[in-house]
């Protein structure tokens, strides 16, 4: 079961990530590292950092569990109440929110991007571009609570593919609309942003009224239980936001050099493919998977569910944090390198995505230890622990920026990183909640001698494909093409051959899935238990 869903949330999410590369380098190509550019990717950065908190962290962390336990106790209809309960009291929050930083935008820019104060004019438009993106956050907090119905239910599809249209309509926009408007790139693209929360919005509301969840929107009233998600809720936000605090302070700070914000935006952009589709997506699929289990008393299902979570997410993460240590340079240099993105873009970049790199393991690990907390409704633990992250990652960055650059910011993060998955780790061994048992111990460590393996592959081929990657558009693609076909292949290849993993995992998981179906196992699931 859990491996099947995190196929579906993970190819969904594959999907979107590669929409989001080709949009990237529509971006990259359109804006460059330019003033415009790092005005509108702090604009986008502000809201979206209030969406992945929404979407990937505190409502999903406080709402999953309750509306798992109304599911699994009360019955589908109890839980629905719930959730539009939940629906009414989050729309008058973020409603007040959104009023408040639209208003104070102005003296919130100043502590976002304190670097601008320097250009007025890029100041101006970076609040003018926030103003006009942050309405996403609305639409995207009404997502989040769709998506934690949804994902309740073991329905994964329509939430795992709402970031699709996101990547659609930027893809339209460069395309279709910024040759009409090549005076306001910003705007076009400030204003695409509050187009595509809308869709997604209407795609999630469509996917739950399929799943029989068509929500009201009753008067907003401060229940009993309403009290309790706000509760859980709010030390959630740092808890499980703290990577994304994190990349804000590294922003604010990026903003004292010219162009850091975007050598920092186009790296992050690279480094979340793998953390996209494997750390969120197994956190996703973990959260709901743990919480329906701990309530029906299936402890032992429960701590195979996180063993096999920690095993395969680390059979994925470990080649491609190899790949984006030793191989950072052609890989910058093929997807971004055009138009107003020039070499010297490139170089910068790169460093900055093998620093994040480091951490890569650690960001994946986060997303697969928390959700044991949130599990048992204990959102305040992982936040003493965040928070200790980020008072690290805010002393490390300022530290290391005034000593190598902005590159100091990315290789904050990775380590803050550590600490925190560090600090998970420990708590959840002593309280007997994290245990390996004998097939990870087994496994984990034939996959990091595949993954060694494959990082010094991947140094002996470069050079050999040297005059490919300085040759035309078509030879560079080409070579970064057989850079990761080898790599890949020689991953696996040594992942099957050290039995690291097993055909037979793959095949249990597709046999299931052509048995039993996605909607039939669904409506198994969803089918409330008598008491």
């Amino acid at each position: 079961m859990l491996l099947r869903a995190f196929a579906t949330v993970g190819s969904l999410t594959a999907v979107s990530r590669v929409l989001g590369f080709i949009r990237d380098i529509l971006m990259a190509a359109a804006l460059g590292t330019g003033p415009v550019a790092d005005a509108f990717f702090v604009a986008f950065r502000f809201p979206n950092l209030f969406r992945r908190l929404f979407a990937e962290g505190a409502f999903n962390a406080a709402f999953v569990p309750l509306f798992a336990t109304r599911l699994e106790r009360d019955g589908k209809a109890a839980a629905k109440a719930f959730a539009e309960q939940a629906l009414a009291a989050l729309t008058a929050a973020v409603l007040l929110l959104t009023a408040l930083c639209l208003l104070a935008m102005p003296w919130l820019m100043q502590v976002i991007a304190p670097g601008f104060t320097d250009d007025p004019e890029q100041f101006a438009l970076a609040v003018e571009l926030t103003r006009i993106a942050f309405p996403y956050l609305l639409a995207m907090a009404l997502v989040a609570l769709l998506s934690g119905v949804l994902n309740a239910l073991y329905r994964y599809a329509a939430a795992a593919a709402a970031p699709i249209l996101l990547n659609l309509f930027f893809i339209a926009a460069i395309i279709l609309v910024l040759p009409h408007f090549r005076d306001a790139p910003g705007q076009v693209l400030a204003w695409t942003v509050c187009l595509a929360g809308l869709g997604q919005l209407l795609l999630l509301l469509w996917a739950a009224k399929r799943a029989g969840m068509a929500l009201r929107m009753p008067r907003p009233r401060l229940t009993l239980e309403i009290r309790r998600l706000w509760r859980l809720m709010l030390p959630g936000v740092a808890s499980a936001g703290a990577m994304q605090f994190n990349l804000l302070v590294g922003t604010m700070i990026a903003t004292l050099q010219a162009g850091a914000v975007s050598y920092l935006y186009y790296a992050d952009r690279l480094y979340q493919l793998p953390l996209g589709i494997i750390g969120i997506g197994i956190g996703v699929v973990l959260l709901p998977e743990l919480a329906r289990k701990l309530r029906a008393g299936r402890d032992d299902e429960a701590h195979s569910s996180l063993n096999r979570a920690l095993e395969f997410s680390l059979l994925l993460t470990l080649p491609a944090t190899a790949a984006l240590l030793v191989a950072p340079f052609p890989i910058i240099s093929v997807l971004f390198e055009r138009g107003a993105f020039d070499a010297e873009a490139a170089r910068l970049t790169a460093w900055a995505l093998a620093a994040f790199a480091i951490g890569l393991p650690a960001y994946v690990l986060v997303k697969v230890l928390q959700p044991p907390f949130f599990a048992r409704e204990d959102t305040v633990t992982p936040l003493r622990f965040a928070l200790a992250s980020v008072a690290a990652n805010l002393i490390l960055s300022l530290l290391l920026f005034f000593t190598i650059g902005f590159v100091g910011i990315a290789l904050a993060t990775a380590l803050s990183s550590w600490l925190n998955v560090l600090l998970l780790a420990g708590r959840l061994r002593r309280r007997g909640f994290l245990h390996f048992d004998a097939r990870l111990r087994r496994r984990l460590p034939r996959s990091l001698a595949a993954a060694l393996a494959m990082a010094l592959a991947l140094i002996l081929l470069q050079p050999l494909l040297a005059d490919l990657f300085a040759g035309g558009e078509i030879e560079r693609i080409l070579a970064l093409a057989l850079l990761v076909m080898a790599g890949g292949g020689l991953y696996f290849l040594l992942a099957f051959a050290l039995r690291a993993v097993e055909p037979a995992d793959f095949r249990a998981a597709f046999r299931r899935k052509t048995t039993s179906g996605d909607g039939d196992q669904s409506r198994n699931e969803n089918r409330p238990r008598k008491a």
